[in-house]
């Protein structure tokens, strides 16, 4: 769900807009099928339960597939004022993805405790992108909305891992509601471009 990225200083904005437009467009597509395979696989399963091996491999999977998203947006944009945001990021998600190989050997309940922290964490990280990047680009509000609602999502998630009542359907709910953000975003860069040609 999260995106930090550099401002651009080479690419012209339009080129820019259009790499994150069609970026953007991916990561969708990549959300809705987690999604729909992450609900597909883990509905009987609540915190007090281990993952099963599919469970596992996906919630593994969702903050590494972060990682490349950032590096990919980080190449389209350039270096720029956000470089050291969009490293810490990556580390971000590349300790959440150490995290969570370890706690999906466990159960549900901590898996939900990682993945709370790391979009907690990537939300702020996020936010801070999105409004350094908004003067340069522009149509940056979604971003700013999506990083926000990441920051209460991942607190929440945190806070009930330990609830027996707890599943993976919120972390579903998580990536479905970034998808979300993330068209939105998508419509919003075109609005921009058709405006700038």
């Amino acid at each position: 769900m999260t995106t930090t990225t550099t401002a651009p200083t080479t690419p012209a904005p339009t080129t820019t807009l259009s790499g994150l437009r069609s970026l953007y467009l991916i990561r969708i597509a990549f959300s809705l099928i987690w999604v729909a395979l992450l609900l597909a696989t883990s509905g009987s399963l609540g915190s007090k339960d281990s993952p099963s091996a599919i469970v596992a491999l996906l919630l593994v999977v969702y903050p590494l597939w972060d990682v490349i998203a950032t590096l990919l947006e980080r190449r389209l944009t350039g270096p720029g004022s956000t470089n050291l945001v969009s490293t810490l990021n990556m580390a971000l998600g590349l300790a959440a993805t150490l995290g969570m190989t370890v706690a999906v050997f466990s159960t549900v309940g901590r898996a939900l405790l990682v993945f709370g922290i790391w979009a907690l964490l990537s939300g702020a990280l996020q936010l801070v992108t999105a409004l350094r990047r908004r003067r340069t680009l522009g149509a940056q509000w979604p971003m700013i909305i999506s990083g926000g609602q990441s920051v209460l999502a991942g607190a929440s998630l945190a806070a009930m891992s330990a609830s027996a009542k707890s599943g993976l359907s919120t972390v579903a709910g998580y990536s479905a509601f970034g998808a979300v953000w993330f068209l939105v975003s998508v419509l919003a860069i075109g609005r921009r471009s058709g405006r700038s040609a």
